[in-house]
């Protein structure tokens, strides 16, 4: 039972299987690499006269899943392999330890390596990493993601083992003030330096005084006492990038001293940042800034960026999230329009522009090419045909959330010369009528406008489809959106906090539900 007879059909099927398998090739692992076997012979691998830097150099040309398939052939090629790959991604568990000398045996060339661990695990420790950075001497990028059991000991390793580092990143990790110090007292090529979420920044005395000629970008994200990177900002003389994201205190006396000493800069982000009109003032001494980000710094104001734009005049790219205070609006634009002609990139949002500053800044920045407006109350029809009669330069236009209509739109079919692609989103007043019009008026413009009315006319037949044959809505399962996430034990205060908006949020769907039905029962008494 169970048992078929074999067809003729099968049967041949199989011997061609059989013939196939004879002639195919296979490795034994009792000879040596070279030793391949083809029907039953011995048969001559070319590959093993090839010098291993010929091979190499091969290796190179490929595609890393080219090269995965290659280092499977034989040990030979596994090894090649190996010594040819110079970026390396790894889970940075604690049981990498006991891993590290046979990895690293194979990977002895990594010059660019990445430890990521998960939040919920235990990370590698100080020996795992002294391991590494003895094995990998010629390291120049390392990213560490959530190892949170390397201390200040484990970072001295590593800064005295490799010593031509250039690059360090790091996100949520605890070894303090003193492991970076210790990298920048080590690594004197260090040349970018990214912080985000460390921990251990809070104890006394943790200011890093050190000096470094070599820094050239610098970028702190989610600090707090973030204050404390302060000397090594100032004594970066080299220094041409500064981003600031999201860290807590105030920073206008840090500007000031950075100001003061580091007159090189070229780029600055400030982003929920406590600084004001007073930092502003202190970065317009430096002359050569190029690219500017203000997002969300609510206390800066028109005054504060028409100090700045007085000495900045070689700006090129500006980014403004006024967070719609209304705090830096036409005089503040004005000034920039004015002093700034080489404005290439301008993106403003929450900030709300008229045609008296736009139209100056399409006729005073004659190489802007990128513009965007979001969330802007006063951007409508008479805006944009300012920018279509004065922006000749303009090649690529972003609307979104803006009182813009197709009449407004109509205006691009003639202007902007150099324009090849417009985006608008969630403007509710510009229809797709306009959009494939302006695609037919202009064959080289692309047109992206998502149909928000359309979007919201499918949300209203996919609401109504609950409904039932007899009247009564049918009411959806509810799933706690939040119920997936795999919150970690030690934030068991967070969770009753998801819980409570899960709640309130399922409440809230409930109340336009049962209206709903009531409102149909009452219907079908008239009726």
């Amino acid at each position: 039972m169970g048992q078929s007879i074999s067809s003729p059909l099968k049967q041949a099927s199989a011997a061609s299987r059989r013939s196939r398998s004879c002639t195919s090739f296979v490795m034994s692992s009792e000879d040596s690499d070279s030793d391949v076997y083809l029907s039953g012979e011995t048969a001559r691998d070319h590959t093993a006269e090839l010098p291993g830097e010929v091979l190499a150099l091969i290796f190179q040309g490929l595609g890393s899943s080219d090269r995965k398939r290659c280092s499977l052939v034989c040990w030979r090629w596994f090894a090649i392999e190996g010594q040819n790959r110079h970026r390396l991604s790894i889970d940075a568990r604690a049981a990498l330890l006991d891993a590290v000398p046979s990895l690293f045996a194979r990977f002895d060339a990594v010059s660019k390596l990445a430890l990521k661990c998960d939040r919920r695990t235990d990370s590698i420790g100080d020996e795992a990493l002294g391991l590494i950075a003895q094995r990998c001497p010629n390291l120049s990028r390392l990213k560490l993601r959530a190892c949170r059991e390397l201390t200040e000991a484990g970072m001295s390793v590593l800064a005295k083992h490799c010593p031509s580092l250039r690059k360090l990143s790091c996100g949520s990790c605890t070894f303090g003030a003193r492991g970076v110090e210790a990298v920048l007292r080590g690594c004197t090529l260090l040349e970018e330096l990214s912080i985000k979420r460390l921990r251990g920044l809070n104890e006394a005395g943790s200011n890093i005084a050190i000096s470094s000629s070599s820094l050239r970008s610098i970028c702190l994200k989610e600090l707090y006492n973030g204050q404390c990177f302060g000397p090594v900002i100032a004594s970066s003389p080299n220094l041409r990038t500064l981003k600031l994201f999201r860290c807590a205190g105030e920073w206008d006396c840090i500007l000031e001293d950075v100001a003061e000493k580091v007159t090189g800069l070229v780029e600055v982000h400030l982003e929920k940042l406590q600084v004001s009109d007073r930092g502003l003032f202190a970065l317009s001494y430096c002359t050569n800034l190029e690219v500017l980000h203000l997002v969300k710094t609510p206390e800066c104001t028109d005054a504060g960026l028409i100090a700045f734009t007085e000495k900045c005049r070689l700006l090129r790219k500006i980014h403004i999230d006024g967070w719609k205070t209304n705090r830096i609006g036409d005089e503040g634009l004005m000034a920039v329009a004015k002093r700034c002609p080489n404005l290439q990139e301008l993106v403003l949002i929450g900030v709300n522009p008229t045609s008296l500053s736009l139209g100056l800044i399409g006729s005073n920045c004659r190489n802007l090419e990128r513009l965007a407006l979001c969330g802007s109350e006063t951007f409508g029809d008479k805006e944009i045909s300012c920018i279509a009669a004065k922006c000749m330069a303009l090649k690529k236009l972003c609307i979104k959330g803006c009182p813009v209509s197709d009449q407004g739109m109509e205006a691009l079919a003639d202007g902007c010369p150099n324009l090849v692609k417009v985006k608008v989103k969630k403007c509710r007043a510009v229809t797709p009528h306009v959009a494939d019009w302006l695609r037919s008026t202009r064959a080289s413009l692309a047109v992206n406008l998502d149909n928000i009315n359309q979007v919201e006319l499918q949300e209203a037949c996919m609401s109504e489809s609950g409904m039932m044959d007899n009247g009564v809505e049918e009411i959806p399962v509810l799933v706690d959106p939040f119920s997936s996430l795999d919150v970690p034990s030690s934030s068991s205060g967070r969770t009753g906090h998801w819980k409570r908006i899960g709640f309130i949020a399922g409440r809230n769907f409930f109340a336009p539900t049962f209206r709903r039905f009531f409102h149909g029962n009452n219907n079908s008494h008239h009726l």
